[in-house]
């Protein structure tokens, strides 16, 4: 036989048959006989047998109603009849019922060669069995943290909800999004990533029941439709439920991990009638939450829909920007606070949009670092900052210094060396007049990469600044090590140092560390003459805001510099 140590539950047979058949038969393990129809039930419970053979005697014992008793136990056991009953229609009854085979008694090899067959389909059934339910696990759960895929959960919540719509009951689906998993993905090996995720749709998994199902969109998105919530309060203690989830770190490999999520959440029916709407809504309200602070929650509005449909349309027109002539430039004066003079000017890019008008950056930048056009949109500034620096230059102001912002995707670009020096080769524009703004948290992305290439575009010739610095959270220790030759004090700062005394310390403490490593300082965002008087007085190098000038059109920038010439 195919399988060795098998265990036959025999049934309707005498004790001396039992006896015969457990010498006659090889490879047996255990042999039970039972002849009546608990004792049949109580050995079905007792194990999983690999056989059932019985007997079949008209007068005395009914196979019929033992293999009705397996088909009740939903066990796959071969069911065999042997007997002395020949009777035609008997065996032909039996077989249309489904007892897999009927031997004739005292034909023993015919016996064996049946329970051998028989036992072998049934490990071919069960080896395929297993298959489909792994094909069905890969097809409906998450590998990684074993909840389901969003196809078994929109056919799950879409069964609640169609019970919910019986009896006009509300329901919440509510969209999570988990920050930090890219950030630590970043830094860390991505086999702690993994264990983050998987300790947060932990947690998330304490609210699940038979009316909340629980999904995992993709990396750091999760989905709850909790057909439990009854009225707006309730909808909210949800909310406030899955918050709280997040604000205890979480501990791996004696590492502490804090977590923040924003919540897109819309309510069945009022917004959205089926699964696939409540998503889109919920998507687009988890749009507007970069706003918010976090580990908070926003609820859908009609006007939420308004403002997704026109940032699809600027995202679709933005293509199309460069192509088509809607990109422009202006320029913020950069002062120097000893002399007053105007030595730079830092190239803002604007978006004159055929239908919504002149749009700032804050408008359609995001837009580009999603769509991938950031890196196209940057080479374009780059180019037309240094083409129009140069004509500058060629007008008598030789000394004019040119600042442009470089991007996280930027920096990470493989070419933006080569493509810094191509333009600087194009444009005639001298390396040293060229100044990159690159923020701080993007430089403590990867501190040891960030030297490397800072270390490259200092080869180049090119000034390096550090923007927005103060509100980050460099590594001093990286710091002095990174090849950088301006410090700018974010206007967040700035802007409070008459009347916030930390923000004024904060401010003494850059400018001192900038002049210990042999920095120069930039304040950004200067409105006021008192602003001023006070960077003045720390002898703080140059400055930019509204207090000199809002960033203008080229041709005004000349007006300017032709007029302080004057």
């Amino acid at each position: 036989m195919s399988k060795s140590n098998l265990k036959i539950l025999t049934v309707g047979f005498s004790e001396e048959e039992s006896s015969l058949l457990r010498s006659e038969l090889v490879n047996i393990q255990l042999l039970k006989n039972v002849c009546n129809m608990a004792d049949i039930e109580s050995a079905l419970n007792e194990r999983d047998w690999d056989v059932m053979l019985s007997n079949h005697d008209s007068l005395l014992f009914n196979s019929i109603d033992a293999f009705n008793l397996l088909i009740e136990s939903n066990k796959d056991i071969p069911f065999i009849i042997y007997s002395n009953e020949s009777d035609d229609d008997t065996i032909i009854s039996a077989l249309h019922c489904g007892v897999n085979d009927y031997v004739q008694k005292d034909s023993i090899l015919r016996l064996a060669h049946v329970i051998e067959k028989e036992v072998r389909n049934v490990e071919v059934r069960r080896e395929r069995n297993r298959t489909q339910n792994q094909i069905f696990r890969l097809a409906y759960y998450d590998e990684l943290t074993g909840l389901p895929k969003w196809n078994l959960f929109f056919e799950e919540s879409s069964s609640l909800l169609a019970e919910i719509a019986k009896s006009n009951a509300n329901a919440g689906f509510y969209l999570v999004n988990v920050e930090r998993i890219t950030h630590v993905n970043g830094i860390y090996d991505p086999s702690i990533g993994d264990l983050l995720i998987k300790q947060i749709s932990s947690r998330l998994s304490t609210l699940v029941n038979h009316n909340c199902l629980l999904t995992r969109i993709n990396d750091c998105q999760f989905a709850f439709f909790n057909a439990e919530v009854t009225d707006s309060e309730s909808v909210q203690n949800f909310a406030n439920q899955i918050i709280k989830l997040a604000i205890s770190p979480i501990l791996i490999n004696k590492l502490e991990f804090y977590v923040t999520l924003n919540i897109g959440v819309c309510v069945y029916p009022a917004d959205g009638k089926d699964v696939a709407k409540l998503f889109t809504n919920a998507e687009n309200t988890l749009l507007n939450t970069q706003y918010l602070w976090k580990n908070s929650c926003m609820y859908y509005t009609k006007e939420i829909s308004k403002t997704v449909a026109r940032r699809l349309e600027l995202k679709e027109s933005l293509f199309y920007a460069i192509e088509d002539k809607e990109l422009l430039l202006h320029y913020q004066p950069i002062v120097d606070l000893e002399s007053g003079n105007l030595t730079g000017v830092e190239a803002l890019v604007r978006w004159h949009h055929p239908k919504f008008g002149m749009l700032l950056p804050e408008k359609f930048i995001p837009l580009a670092k999603e769509t991938g056009l950031i890196v196209d949109l940057s080479k374009w500034v780059l180019k037309q900052a240094c083409k129009q620096a140069r004509m500058w230059h060629e007008a008598g102001f030789k000394s004019l210094s040119m600042t442009i912002n470089i991007s996280a995707i930027e920096f990470d670009q493989a070419k933006l060396i080569g493509h810094i020096e191509g333009v600087l080769a194009e444009t005639g524009m001298p390396p040293e007049l060229l100044e990159l703004d690159i923020a701080e948290s993007v430089l403590m992305q990867d501190a040891e990469m960030s030297v490397k290439i800072l270390q490259s575009l200092k080869e180049i010739g090119v000034r390096i600044a550090i923007d927005d610095f103060g509100i980050g959270y460099s590594s001093m220790s990286y710091l002095k090590h990174f090849p950088i030759d301006i410090l700018k004090i974010d206007r967040s700062l700035t802007h409070d140092i008459i009347f916030d005394s930390n923000s004024s310390e904060i401010i003494l403490a850059i400018i001192g560390l900038a002049r210990s490593l042999n920095y120069s300082v930039l304040a950004e965002g200067i409105e006021t003459k008192e602003q001023f008087d006070f960077l003045y007085s720390l002898k703080c190098n140059r400055a930019q805001g509204y207090l000199f000038s809002k960033p203008i059109p080229a041709e005004e920038i000349l007006l300017l510099l032709e007029h302080r010439n004057s």
